[in-house]
């Protein structure tokens, strides 16, 4: 039986009050969502920077359980500019995939909600929204057509029960309504060859079982490309494959956005990916950036004692160990986080200071923030 003692530990009756004060809150905030009619000016916003697509400002999205509130993003902030690649890395579980499902407003709801914080989507040159305070009814205008979603496995992207061009030609029905009926067969298959697949007309009328895992990303691919989308979002899409298709997928992705001119918001935990595709990386840890800058910041001099052991983790040709590193610890419980910096109890070059309070993102070069007490001394003034 469990100790009553133990911070685990929570009583049935403990559990009712937690839901019945998470079914009040979360009532408010669906009840605001879900508004319809709601006038243009209410989600209107102003981009910080023009050469941005996206800025996500102090974004809060918290999923409310049974168990209490689960801090999944807490407080993050980047931006995307136009035209580049953006990698968000870190270990499962420390919100690449819920920051992503926050842009997009596709969270588990009612549990998953954004609590705080501004997502400004620059719609065209004169115009932008703040997606956080978008209704649903209205973002499903913007979801699919300005910004798409890649997601991780294809196979539960793809409808088992219709065929892919039934899949394809559904894209165009929501966000081009004009296209005619044959034209939308057409473009269609032209999408498919455009990422590779050289029987598209076969692959048209097939139905996804009948794909393999590299052609299954593929048609996703496909599809998230149909309305030549602003910004792609691409949540591990090489993870499922293996190192030769990974290859050729990472390849479509550079050529298609030197064609579509669109940014990319790529989410992985594996670094070579990031090494070769991203043009600026975030590193987050448990809900919150530890680290960002440019590819060359980030990967020649880190400086979060995190980034540092995920860098001594990755295999290397260059070096000739026995064991790879291992970040020892593992990362605290989302429901109870600690006051300190969430990175402590596993970091190895702890400084007094670290008992304190969690470390504002410290500026130490023009592209480059790290969340770390040991990088005041490296603090550049504004």
């Amino acid at each position: 039986m469990a100790d009553k003692k133990d911070l685990s530990y929570l009583s049935a009756k403990e559990s009712r009050r937690i839901t019945k004060e998470n079914r009040k809150i979360t009532k408010e905030y669906e009840k605001q969502i879900s508004r319809k009619d709601v006038p243009e000016s209410e989600y209107l916003t102003k981009m910080h920077n023009d050469k941005n697509i996206l800025e996500i400002d102090n974004l809060h999205t918290y999923f409310f359980t049974d168990q209490g509130v689960v801090r999944s993003v807490d407080g993050v902030s980047f931006d995307v500019p136009r035209g580049a690649t953006i990698g968000v890395v870190g270990e499962s579980g420390c919100g690449k995939s819920v920051t992503s499902l926050s842009v997009m407003r596709l969270l588990q709801r009612p549990i998953g909600q954004i609590v705080d914080g501004e997502i400004r989507f620059k719609v065209d040159d004169d115009k932008a929204y703040d997606i956080a305070k978008m209704p649903i009814a209205e973002m499903q205008h913007i979801r699919g057509k300005e910004i798409s979603m890649i997601f991780q496995e294809p196979m539960t992207t793809l409808n088992p029960v219709f065929k892919i061009g039934r899949q394809l030609d559904e894209v165009f029905e929501l966000h081009d309504k004009e296209t005619k009926a044959e034209d939308r067969r057409a473009k269609s298959i032209e999408l498919l060859e455009m990422v590779g697949i050289a029987n598209a007309e076969g692959v048209y009328d097939m139905y996804p079982h009948e794909l393999s895992g590299g052609m299954r990303q593929r048609v996703v691919i496909a599809m998230a490309l149909a309305c030549q989308p602003k910004l792609i979002i691409a949540d591990e899409p090489t993870t499922a494959l293996d190192v030769t298709i990974q290859a050729q997928i990472l390849d479509i992705f550079r050529q298609l956005k030197e064609k579509i001119n669109s940014s990319i918001m790529l989410i992985t935990h594996d670094l070579g990916v990031i090494a070769e595709m991203a043009d600026f990386v975030v590193v987050m840890y448990a809900g919150r950036i530890v680290e960002k800058g440019t590819l060359e910041d980030i990967f020649l001099h880190p400086a979060h004692p995190y980034t540092i052991g995920l860098m001594d983790s990755k295999p290397s040709v260059n070096k000739d160990v026995d064991r790879l590193y291992s970040i020892p610890g593992k990362v605290p419980n989302p429901i109870n986080m600690p006051d300190y910096c969430y990175f402590r109890d596993r970091c190895e070059k702890c400084l007094d200071k670290c008992d304190g309070e969690y470390p504002p993102l410290i500026k130490i070069s023009d592209t480059h923030y790290v969340a770390c007490y040991r990088s005041e001394d490296k603090e550049v003034k504004e």
